[in-house]
């Protein structure tokens, strides 16, 4: 990639995806400490796990243009 900048357009809406994602996993993980359903706790483990995966992921990419120095 020759620009290895991000424009500020996507650099705001990762930004945001990454809060999304954030909440999500504070959501589910207080679902999953609170619910009494073994099942149900389960299901609200495994969202906690791939929301975190995907904050992770982002996490990376945004990482990627901060040491390209973007």
């Amino acid at each position: 990639m020759a620009n290895s900048t991000m424009p500020e357009k996507s650099l705001s809406m990762l930004e945001d995806m990454l809060g999304a994602e954030s909440m999500a996993i504070k959501k589910y993980q207080f679902y999953t400490a609170n619910c009494t359903d073994p099942n149900l706790k389960t299901v609200c483990e495994k969202a906690a796990q791939m929301h975190r995966k995907h904050f992770d992921t982002m996490f990376q990419y945004l990482n990627s243009y901060v040491c390209q120095g973007g």
